[in-house]
């Protein structure tokens, strides 16, 4: 392990302060479908994510490198930088965990990365190309997890035709422990990467790393720290994604998680950095829409795009905003 001193280390423990935001912010992401169906209680399944978070931050680093080099240029990112990063991040993540609303934690920190940097060394220090590729994300992953919630809820309700209700809720509630075991097995996956991509970025401008390739102690610590915010759970968020987006029941919660869980596993091996948010939450749009589409709660679900929209852009110019404060007392 590198020597962490000074600035390098404040920012690596905003990073993982950050990180057990995420994990707070997007437990919901996980459990809500489950807590809601009434499968597991709160307690038991906030424990199982938060184990299988961090178990899942084990299965690949292509986000991480992906964020620790693809989103700015590395040499002209200062530890001020990142530490401007990461509290913006923050403030975006508690603001809207208050407001119940399930925005993108990775979207909070792209942004604040970009504000930081850009209010650092210029819009030259961007990279475009990966932020476009973020961006493109942000359209991408909610099409396709709606898709597939509805894709899935469909087949499901053509294989269970003749099944009986109460038959087929007892199968689906047994299923749905897997299918939430999957989905926070696939958001450890996909969303601890980040602050190893960050924490990578930030001992690279300190001079302790040369690549951007990921030190293990860094996953350790992003997994830990994940693992216990979303043991603490974010209580408001579940509430909106399990009980207020629409009426869910095992079947519809096991078609969700599953068709979320499959597109973030598959982004996580690619190293796309999409929104576990965004994924899960148009999958149970999805799924709730197979019933009829007033069975949706639109009026809920604007308030959430426009959080959505305005996510990369706040989180930017908090970070922003940090970045000038640093830079005035240091």
């Amino acid at each position: 392990m590198p020597e962490l001193t000074g600035l390098l280390l404040l920012t690596i423990i905003l990073a993982l302060l950050f990180d057990f935001s995420n994990g707070w912010h997007d437990c919901a992401n996980a459990v809500a479908t489950v807590v809601s169906t009434r499968v597991l209680s709160p307690l038991s399944a906030v424990m199982m994510a938060g184990v299988l978070n961090i178990a899942g931050a084990f299965f690949s680093t292509a986000v991480a490198k992906m964020i620790g080099g693809g989103i700015v240029h590395a040499d002209a990112i200062t530890n001020q930088v990142v530490a401007a990063a990461m509290a913006g991040a923050i403030i975006w993540n508690l603001c809207t965990l208050m407001l119940g609303l399930p925005t993108s934690s990775s979207h909070a920190l792209i942004g604040g990365l970009v504000g930081s940097a850009a209010a650092h060394g210029g819009w030259d220090v961007v990279q475009f190309k990966g932020l476009r590729s973020v961006l493109e994300a942000m359209i991408l992953s909610p099409l396709f997890g709606f898709a597939m919630g509805f894709l899935i809820m469909v087949a499901v309700s053509w294989a269970c035709f003749r099944v009986p209700r109460g038959i087929a809720t007892r199968l689906f509630s047994r299923l749905q422990l897997f299918s939430a075991g999957f989905m926070a097995f696939s958001h450890g996956a996909n969303d601890a990467q980040k602050v190893m991509g960050v924490i990578t970025l930030a001992l690279v401008a300190s001079g302790q790393l040369t690549s951007n390739e990921v030190p293990t102690w860094v996953i350790v610590a992003c997994a830990l720290a994940m693992g216990a915010g979303t043991m603490v759970g974010g209580w408001r968020i579940i509430r909106t994604l399990g009980m207020k987006i629409a009426k869910l029941e095992p079947v519809h919660g096991f078609a969700a998680e599953t068709a979320a869980a499959t597109v973030l596993l598959f982004t996580a091996h690619i190293g796309l950095p999409v929104s576990t948010t965004h994924t899960i939450t148009s999958s149970i749009l999805g799924v709730g829409s197979t019933k009829r589409l007033s069975a949706v709660r639109w009026g809920l679900t604007t308030k959430i795009l426009y959080a959505w929209i305005f996510t990369i852009p706040g989180a930017g110019l908090l970070g922003v905003l940090v970045y000038l404060l640093l830079a005035s007392v240091t």
